[in-house]
């Protein structure tokens, strides 16, 4: 599926069900014929997430299946990332199989240009045509202050615990600037995604990554949050 087809999906379920019924026994019991035993791991997985070891948080996003056929964005977010690029190097965090970077690096023809991917888990389907890899943990980048030019990390930070020391590693190696997507979504005990953080409204989002010291854009896409922070214009 891709994005836009699991988007109507997410509507249904997480604004036309009330909470005491995506809580409830009947919808477990549907979650399990879709997605099996999963689900439950799933749901025991945000139950433990404080005392999770490193060792079982990446076996846990190694096995999970992905939901969609290349990428989380939707073609919606994908054109808006294009448009707001800037510089000569670009930093994807996050970047899973790499196709939202060939996806901009064949938008984009200029060079010099710079596109590394960064991610704790490499993918089997990984391709590097072109790209450079980086595997580390979004907590701790290995790179330079303001490396690169623009800095993405798309669907990412509702899966990172201690999101607000990934957020200063991402505001630390962005020069220029620092884009960054999250799904618009309702926490519930049962959900597809090994999700830890919620954000049902922008201004959820905007409150979860304070200090705003800098401007930026933050607007509805579809049900995607995008947010653009310019890193060297100050408020």
């Amino acid at each position: 599926m891709n994005r836009e087809q699991t988007n109507r999906i997410r509507f249904a379920i997480e604004e036309l069900l009330p909470p005491i019924v995506r809580d409830s026994v009947l919808f477990t019991g549907l979650a399990r014929l879709v997605w099996g035993k999963h689900i439950d791991t799933l749901a025991d997985f945000r139950v433990r997430a404080p005392f999770l070891t490193p060792e079982e948080y990446e076996a846990l996003y190694t096995e999970h299946p992905r939901v969609h056929d290349e990428t989380d964005n939707s073609k919606a977010c994908i054109a808006e990332i294009a448009k707001d690029l800037t510089g000569d190097s670009v930093c994807d965090v996050g970047c899973g199989t790499g196709y939202l970077l060939r996806s901009l690096a064949e938008r984009r023809n200029e060079t010099p240009r710079r596109y590394v991917g960064v991610d704790f888990v490499i993918p089997e389907h990984f391709s590097d045509q072109g790209l450079e890899f980086v595997k580390a943990p979004i907590e701790k980048l290995p790179f330079a202050d303001g490396e690169f030019d623009t800095v993405i990390c798309t669907h990412v930070i509702e899966h990172i615990l201690d999101y607000r020391k990934a957020l200063a590693e991402l505001r630390r190696i962005a020069r220029k600037r620092l884009i960054i997507v999250v799904p618009r979504e309702r926490e519930a005990i049962y959900t597809f995604n090994p999700h830890f953080n919620f954000f049902p409204y922008k201004h959820s989002f905007l409150r979860a990554i304070q200090p705003l010291e800098h401007r930026f854009k933050c607007v509805d896409i579809g049900r995607d949050i995008y947010f653009s922070e310019e890193r060297t214009v100050p408020l």
